[in-house]
């Protein structure tokens, strides 16, 4: 589903103000003050689509060298695959900034930022496949359609912005495995679910489809959308004004006041050369820039995918694979966390890294027994970092064993990392609830604690 009307939910053309904040009580995006004071305002999600390896990135285990070409005694974990014995990671990890924070040279730029970073070591989901492990991570259940992150968020806490999504995901070169299930908006209305964009293309045009009208000026849309709401919105009040009608028929306002402030929002030739060449003139590099302007601009949620068409999933060839993937997110991360700091926006920013799940320590075996130098699914045990509002750096929360492969200090439910993430918004995860199917329904279900380890 793409930047169209379909996908921009509902929101009253009146409530909107000029200067693009939301205003009037009755609009479902308004801004909403949060439970308690907020760390942050906004969130911004890295998600490394196929299950980042831990064990080469965030989470140094020297056992692996100690035990290479040994069968470990934590080998009677289920893996999908067959897997053989300790794989040491082909990364070097050292102690890095003032807090000595240890991370792999795989994300040697992100690194230093490590008094910035709280590294969560002791994440652990329900099951070893990606779909429903994506859906754990971005939705909070594995089986069952709920809401998004980010659409629990805007639920919450409103938007800042009426000319743009409130959130919005940019996934270069087309969906990811589950489609937009990662961010819907189930049972939320419409307005709340996620905006797909395919920042591959660089002009705006191509990025936003039907961003300018070749027929029609401005003033004329204008007429033409009036006459166009008067006759849905009676369409409309004959059927019980469905929610779900309505998100269509107000989707068309949106569409409409997008065309000016998109088109800003989206140009990143309007940065300064120095800016874009921070960040890298490739597709992952402007997209981190667009995801800075996106919310400078009032947008609430931005996650940026890697690996949607050649996922982190690297059952084969880690060490090239991993190299290649981490370079080229390294550089444009470490840019927006400076940049960020920059422009004043990284103390009231939350940046969530990572995937669904992590890797296995122990090499994964081909058919024929082989090593394929390669790490299964894992997970049991993987790691997540947190950094800007509210977050404090420099640490590392929970262990996995000395071998990487399961949880065992502290142990991180992903209900935990959402209550956490909700937590420094402002808002209680126990009292952010939706009444459906007869039942208050919440982002973390009826588990969840707030990691207050991590909280500055």
């Amino acid at each position: 589903m793409g930047l169209g009307a379909m996908s921009l939910g509902l929101i009253d053309p009146g409530m909107a103000r000029a200067d693009g904040a939301m205003g009037g009580a009755g609009s479902p995006m308004v801004a909403r003050a949060p439970h308690f004071g907020p760390r942050a305002r906004r969130v911004v999600h890295f998600f490394l689509n196929g299950g980042p390896s831990h064990v080469d990135t965030f989470d140094p285990k020297p056992a692996l060298a100690r035990h290479a070409g040994k069968v470990l005694p934590a080998g009677n974990l289920r893996t999908e695959r067959k897997t053989g014995t300790a794989f040491p990671s082909p990364f070097a990890f050292r102690p890095r900034g003032r807090s000595g924070l240890e991370i792999s040279d795989a994300f040697g730029l992100t690194a230093a930022h490590a008094d910035d970073i709280a590294v969560i070591r002791s994440m652990h989901a329900q099951v070893p496949n990606h779909e429903p492990s994506l859906m754990l991570m971005n939705c909070g259940d594995s089986v069952q359609v709920r809401p998004s992150f980010g659409a629990w968020t805007l639920y919450g806490l409103g938007s800042e912005n009426a000319n743009l999504p409130g959130f919005v995901a940019l996934c270069p070169g087309g969906m990811p495995i589950k489609d937009a299930e990662n961010w819907q908006s189930a049972f939320l209305p419409g307005i709340f679910q996620g905006t797909f964009v395919d920042p591959q293309h660089k002009e705006v045009a191509r990025l936003i489809e039907h961003i300018r009208s070749p027929h029609a000026t401005a003033s004329v849309q204008r007429r033409q959308l009036d006459l166009l709401h008067e006759l849905n919105a009676a369409h409309a009040a004959a059927r019980g004004n469905d929610p779900r009608l309505e998100a269509r028929i107000e989707s068309f306002e949106l569409a409409f006041r997008m065309q000016m402030e998109a088109t800003d929002a989206f140009d990143i030739s309007r940065e300064p050369a120095h800016v874009r060449a921070a960040y890298g003139d490739t597709v992952h590099g402007r997209q981190t820039l667009i995801a800075r302007r996106l919310l400078e601009r009032g947008v609430r949620v931005v996650q940026l995918w890697h690996g949607a068409g050649q996922p982190w999933d690297h059952h084969d060839n880690i060490e090239g694979n991993l190299r290649k993937q981490a370079g080229e997110i390294d550089g444009p991360i470490a840019a927006f966390m400076s940049d960020l700091k920059q422009r004043g926006l990284f103390d009231d920013t939350l940046i969530l890294w990572g995937g669904e799940f992590g890797r296995t320590p122990t090499v994964e075996l081909g058919d024929s027994g082989k090593s394929k130098l390669g790490r299964d699914h894992n997970h049991y045990g993987f790691s997540v970092w947190l950094a800007g509002g509210g977050v404090r750096g420099g640490m590392a929360y929970g262990a996995t064993d000395e071998f990487g492969f399961k949880a065992m200090e502290r142990p991180t439910a992903v209900h935990d990392l959402h209550a956490t993430m909700l937590h420094l918004l402002g808002l209680d995860h126990e009292r952010l609830t939706f009444r459906h199917a007869g039942r208050d329904f919440r982002l973390t279900d009826v588990a969840g604690e707030v990691v207050r380890e991590v909280l500055a």
